[in-house]
């Protein structure tokens, strides 16, 4: 990972864990860290031709936005932003399947992936998207480096709000911030 790729102006993950929480109302989201602080709060704009996540810090600073790479993108890619340089730091490529929720994590500006987050179980992810309320069947994702090491979960909770707790084991080499970031794009553009 270069050193650019971590470097986000305005915020720092330092914590092994974090909760992200959605709204009730529509697709806002908080992540807290392990002591239930906010770190990050996310809104998907609405009625946009593309779609944008703008995350703000604790204050309500921006911070930096995730934006679909183009129209419509139901599998395409998502950068992400800083918004106090201006600068594309990573991307979120979709790996769009049925039988598997996969993301992976890229260098903006190299393209090299750092990171993958991906669903574990087909038969759980098929579930959730062909039974009539499989949506409340909770995600459980795992995190793995670019070499395909265990690095972190995401485990979804049972609730009326989308709930995830998001736990890194090892992240030497995988940016915190845009995994968190990922937890809270990845839920609301499969309209959980």
């Amino acid at each position: 990972m270069s050193e650019r790729t971590s470097d986000i102006a305005g915020v720092e993950l330092t914590d092994d864990s974090y909760t992200v929480v959605q709204g009730l109302v529509r697709n806002t989201y908080r992540a807290e860290d392990a002591a239930g602080n906010v770190v990050l709060r996310g809104t998907q704009k609405l009625f946009k031709l593309k779609e944008e996540f703008p995350f703000v810090d604790a204050d309500g600073t921006d911070v930096f936005t995730v934006s679909a790479a183009g129209m419509l993108d139901i599998a395409g890619n998502y950068v992400l932003t800083d918004s106090q340089t201006g600068e594309d730091v990573v991307v979120l490529d979709n790996d769009f399947s049925l039988l598997r929720d996969g993301w992976t994590i890229r260098d903006a500006e190299t393209g090299t992936a750092l990171a993958e987050i991906a669903s574990r179980g087909a038969a759980v992810t098929v579930a959730r998207n062909v039974l009539p309320f499989g949506h409340w069947i909770p995600h459980r994702y795992e995190i793995t480096d670019a070499d395909g090491t265990h690095v972190g979960r995401i485990d979804g909770r049972f609730s009326l709000k989308d709930t995830y707790d998001i736990t890194i084991d090892d992240a030497t080499g995988v940016p915190k911030e845009p995994v968190v970031a990922a937890a809270m794009v990845i839920d609301a553009i499969q309209g959980n």
